[in-house]
């Protein structure tokens, strides 16, 4: 059972970087309506074209930042996780972020 855990911890090794930002992304969908309501309560009372340019920059630039930034993070620390646990702390962490979605009404 250890040497099929180790197998499937080899094969998504390969891809840690790609598990990292597909949990970024997730946690940017899930949580990016929370932001925005909070820069738009914010930037509210300031003129259209201001708030049209402080959306554009925090889509952009900020949640660009976010993904860029972080997913390397994330991924040594998925890296750092051993071989035979990699498996289930990926299946968990899906579960996690799809239990996350259903409290915030994603799905």
């Amino acid at each position: 059972m250890l040497q099929l855990m180790n197998q499937l911890g080899m094969m998504l090794r390969q891809h840690t970087y790609e598990i990292a930002m597909m949990v970024m992304a997730t946690l940017l969908v899930i949580y990016g309506d929370e932001v925005n309501g909070l820069v738009k309560r914010l930037v509210g009372k300031y003129p259209f074209i201001v708030r049209a340019l402080v959306f554009v920059a925090l889509c952009a630039f900020g949640y660009g930042y976010l993904l860029i930034g972080f997913t390397p993070i994330l991924a040594s620390w998925i890296y750092a996780i051993p071989l035979h646990l990699l498996g289930p702390a990926v299946l968990i962490t899906l579960l996690v972020l799809g239990i996350l979605a259903e409290r915030k009404k994603q799905l």
